[in-house]
C-alpha cells in the first residue's frame, strides 16, 4: 500500500452534556488536521460514519457528511458509510481504496456517536431476524457475548481470574490515558464480585456505550513530503470481510453442525498477506474488547497465540503495557466506552502515537514499529489494519 497517516484527532470518550455528535466530530477532525499541519480546503475527498443516526431512541443526530457544515462548504465529496463496530474500519479501507485508486491525494477519515445509556438496541428486521428474536430478548447483545465466551472457556480453559485480569489491565491503561473516560483503576477482586449481568460476565468486563470522536488524515505517501513535515505512519495492511456460514456472530438465531472461523481470521490473514508480515512482528495491537471474553477470544483470532494459550499469557502479564503483546494500550472499549462509528479511530490513534513515541505514561517501550488494530461489529464483520514507521 502506498497510504500514509499524517495526522489523526479524537474528542475525548465519555459523557458531554450539551454537546453533539456533531460538534465531537467536528473538533476530532479539525484535531487531525492541525496534527497533519492541513487545512480543510487542501482534504480532496470525506469519508464517515455516525451509526446513532439508525439506532432507535439515540442521541445521534446527523449523517457523518453533515461535518462539511462546521468545518466549511468548500464542495469535497464525502462518502457516508455504515458497518456496525467495523464502521471506521471501513472509513479507513475506503479512504485509502480512493488514494490507491488516484481519485484523491489527502483523505479525511472520521467517527463519531453520541449514544444513551444502556444496552444498545436496534429493530431485529433490520439484520433479517424475526420480531420473535427480540421478543425473546435474544437481541441483547450482553447474552450473545456471554455464550460465546462461556463456551470458549469450557472448550479452552479460560478462567474466570483470567476475564478479570483483561478488565483490570484495561482500567489500569485507561488511568494513562487522558482522553478515557473510565480512568479509576479497579482489582480483580471488585471486578469478580461486581454484579453479575450475564453469567459468567460480571458489570465491570462490559464496556458501555457512550460518546467520543476520532478522525485519520491519510494521504498518498509520494506526496507527504509535499504536504507536511510529520513524520508519517505507513498503511501496510488494511482488510474487510464479513462471515462465512457456520460462524457465531452476533445476532446469529441459529448455529450450524459445524463451526467456520469468523471473520477477523478471515480479515486478519488477509491483512498479515498483504503487509508481508506476520503476528510475530507486530510490537502494539488494538483489539476489539467488547468485554473481557472478546479480547481473549480475539487473541487467537488475529493470530497472535492459539486458542487456550491466553490463560498463560495473561496471567503471565504478556498483554501488559509493558509485556511482550500490549493489548488495548490505551483501555479499550473497556475503558473509553463504545461511541460505535469513533472506536475503530481511537484504535489507530493509539498506534500512530504509540509508533511516533508519543504515549506519554502509557508509552510502549523499546521504540514499537509495527501497530495493528481490529474491530469487530454485527451482525459479522471485521476489519484489520497493519500499520508501521
Amino acid at each position: 500500500m502506498s497510504v500514509a497517516i499524517i495526522g489523526v484527532g479524537l474528542h475525548p470518550f465519555g459523557r458531554f452534556e450539551g454537546v453533539s455528535a456533531l460538534e465531537m466530530g467536528a473538533i476530532a477532525s479539525r484535531r487531525a488536521l492541525a496534527d497533519a499541519g492541513l487545512r480543510w480546503d487542501q482534504v480532496q475527498l470525506g469519508v464517515g460514519g455516525s451509526l446513532g443516526v439508525s439506532l432507535p431512541d439515540s442521541h445521534g443526530d446527523t449523517m457523518a457528511d453533515s461535518l462539511v457544515g462546521p468545518l466549511g462548504l468548500t464542495g469535497v465529496p464525502f462518502i457516508n458509510v455504515a458497518n456496525g463496530c467495523a464502521t471506521a474500519g471501513t472509513a479507513i479501507s475506503v479512504a485509502a481504496s480512493a488514494i490507491e485508486a488516484g481519485q484523491a491525494d489527502v483523505v479525511l477519515a472520521v467517527g463519531f456517536d453520541k449514544h444513551p445509556r444502556g444496552h444498545f438496541n436496534a429493530d431485529p428486521a433490520v439484520h433479517g431476524l424475526q420480531p420473535w428474536y427480540g421478543e425473546l430478548g435474544m437481541f441483547v447483545t450482553t447474552q450473545f457475548f456471554a455464550m460465546k465466551i462461556n463456551r470458549y472457556m469450557h472448550d479452552h480453559g479460560i478462567s474466570h481470574d483470567t476475564l478479570a485480569k483483561v478488565a483490570a489491565k484495561a482500567f489500569r491503561n485507561g488511568t494513562r490515558n487522558p482522553n478515557a473516560w473510565r480512568r479509576k483503576p479497579m482489582s480483580e477482586d471488585e471486578i469478580l464480585s461486581a454484579r453479575m449481568l450475564n453469567y459468567p460476565l460480571t458489570q465491570y468486563m462490559f464496556c458501555s456505550p457512550g460518546e467520543g470522536a476520532g478522525a485519520v488524515v491519510l494521504c498518498r505517501a509520494e506526496k507527504v513530503r509535499e504536504l507536511t513535515d510529520r513524520t508519517p505512519i505507513h498503511l501496510k495492511g488494511n482488510t474487510l470481510r464479513t462471515r462465512r456460514f457456520g460462524t457465531f456472530e452476533v445476532f446469529s438465531p441459529s448455529l450450524a453442525p459445524t463451526w467456520t472461523d469468523a471473520p477477523t481470521v478471515d480479515a486478519s490473514r488477509a491483512c498479515y498477506e498483504q503487509a508481508g508480515i506476520g503476528p510475530s512482528d507486530v510490537d502494539v495491537a488494538q483489539i476489539q474488547d467488547s468485554e473481557s471474553g472478546a479480547e481473549i477470544i480475539h487473541m487467537a483470532e488475529n493470530g497472535f497465540c492459539e486458542h487456550g494459550e491466553q490463560e498463560d499469557l495473561i496471567q503471565q502479564g504478556a498483554t501488559d503495557i509493558g509485556g511482550s503483546l500490549p493489548l488495548n494500550t490505551d483501555g479499550g472499549l473497556l475503558a473509553n466506552g463504545e461511541p460505535i462509528a469513533a472506536s475503530g479511530m481511537r484504535q489507530v490513534h493509539e498506534v500512530v502515537v504509540q509508533l511516533r513515541g508519543e504515549a506519554g505514561e502509557r508509552q510502549v517501550p523499546n521504540e514499537p514499529r509495527v501497530g495493528y488494530t481490529q474491530v469487530y461489529g454485527a451482525p459479522g464483520v471485521a476489519a484489520v489494519s497493519i500499520l508501521t514507521r
